[in-house]
């Protein structure tokens, strides 16, 4: 129930946004910003949806954690430094990543404070295009001009493999094991499967990735792709790649994973990283002829408008770039279309990163798509290898590709794996917005010596030009 409402007190809202994660939330402030009244529906006790609760943040601390566990282990000596027995107080480490997630949800309670957006706790069934019945301690009917679907996405299931939440799990069980397993494997080579079996691999465990397709992140540009298995690899990392999961069975061991054309694997935990799918149950979109896909993702056009005049959907939910980042631009763009007539989300440029150690980040369009499509392209490569930033850090592997169109010389992709890759990918973002040429970011002044010189000599590099390579 709202605060400050009575328990069967009817609102009249501007919006009500179902769901709190980095599109719901992002577009309620947007909306109160512009003057209007905003209700927010949320089943969990805290605010910030997957992402913050049990996703981008929680793992990014684990990240953190794990790769500093790992660099005393192993990196220090190089520069002089010179460590005692180094130990791991695994509690300690997620104690971190619980105050890390606790401040950020009351930081975002305290902006729907600030902002005067009425919050309620439980679950949200359209009525109709002005109605939404809401059910937590108590049930209440609420009227609104405009609802807006933010319930976002779920870990994906796969056929004959069923998640026990103990040792056949999903990514939220793997951000708080009390123990360092002896040996994980991880179905799927995504994002979210390198990353999560790269804070365990650095933790200790044993950690086999298996993957149906033939290669890592499937939907990278493939020289990138590659670097990230030969990388991964060099870690510790052990890949099983063209294999097809047959079924998982508890043993008493752990878990026993069949594989077929290969012998099975004895693992102690099993996390299924497939991918995810849209959270639409108990909402009453479909019962009341809303359009979803052949996959269960809401349809929307251009405004975010679905096929159910007054209701509005965004992020997880509507499928493409299943990333917060890209919800939180379509809220915002969403609400501006809503009241102002204007709001715009460039589909073209949505960057994308993998925080494993090298970092991966891209944006834009692969060498291999736009080739498929006929587009005439040239590239331009460089190493960090050659970079004095990188050398000085001791953090030298990787490279950023740059593509551009053959005739136009306009940036239609940019793809790095290497140190803080997900950082230096904003300039490319930004050229990107700005229909830049890879000329552009080539005769721009970058700092030296600073690890973004690497994105311009791969500028330059697409001439022949680059002066360090």
């Amino acid at each position: 129930m709202a605060a400050g409402m009575s328990e069967n007190e009817k609102g009249q809202y501007d919006l009500l946004v179902i769901g709190s994660g980095p599109g719901g939330y992002v577009a309620a402030i947007r909306a109160a910003q512009l003057g209007k009244k905003v209700a927010c529906v949320e089943k969990h006790s805290t605010l910030g949806g997957v992402c913050l609760n049990v996703g981008c943040i929680p793992s990014k601390a684990l990240l953190e954690s794990s790769h500093k566990y790992h660099e005393c282990r192993t990196a220090m000596e190089v520069h002089g430094i010179r460590v005692g027995n180094i130990s791991l107080d695994l509690a300690a480490m997620m104690a971190r990543k619980d105050a890390i997630v606790k401040n950020l949800t009351a930081g975002i309670d305290f902006l729907f404070k600030k902002n005067r957006i009425d919050r309620f706790y439980g679950t949200a069934r359209i009525l109709d295009n002005k109605g939404v019945e809401i059910t937590g301690e108590n049930k209440l009917n609420v009227r609104t001009k405009a609802v807006l679907i933010a319930t976002g996405s779920k870990a994906a299931a796969l056929p004959g493999v069923e998640l026990d939440g103990t040792h056949v799990i999903s990514s939220t069980e793997a951000l708080a094991f009390a123990a360092v397993p002896r040996h994980l494997v991880v179905i799927g080579a995504g994002a979210v499967g390198l990353e999560m079996g790269s804070v365990w691999q650095r933790l200790g465990a044993e950690v086999t990735v298996v993957e149906y397709l033939d290669r890592v992140l499937p939907t990278a540009d493939r020289d990138i792709s590659k670097q990230a298995l030969r990388l991964l690899k060099k870690q510790g990392m052990k890949f099983l790649l063209g294999s097809k999961i047959e079924g998982v069975e508890r043993t008493g061991e752990g878990c026993r994973v069949a594989i077929s054309g290969r012998e099975p694997i004895i693992a102690e935990k099993v996390l299924v990283a497939i991918g995810r799918t849209p959270c639409t149950e108990g909402l009453g979109f479909k019962e009341l002829g809303g359009k979803t896909d052949r996959r269960g993702f809401i349809e929307v056009d251009s405004h975010w408008q679905t096929s159910l005049p007054g209701v509005y959907a965004i992020g997880d939910v509507i499928g493409g770039a299943m990333l917060a980042h890209k919800a939180s631009e379509e809220g915002v763009a969403c609400v501006e279309q809503l009241f102002t007539g204007y709001g715009h989300v460039n589909y073209q440029a949505v960057p994308s990163i993998v925080y494993t150690h090298p970092e991966m980040a891209s944006v834009g369009r692969t060498e291999e798509s736009l080739k498929e499509e006929g587009v005439p392209v040239k590239t331009g490569i460089f190493y960090f290898k050659a970079n004095g930033r990188a050398l000085a850090l001791g953090d030298t592997e990787g490279l950023i590709k740059i593509i551009a169109h053959r005739d136009s010389d306009r940036i239609l992709g940019v793809h790095i794996i290497g140190p803080q890759a997900g950082d230096l990918l904003a300039e490319a973002v930004v050229a990107m917005e700005f229909s830049a040429s890879s000329e552009d970011l080539a005769r721009a002044f970058h700092s030296h010596p600073t690890l973004s010189e690497v994105l311009k000599e791969a500028a330059l590099n697409i001439d022949n030009a680059a002066i360090h390579g």
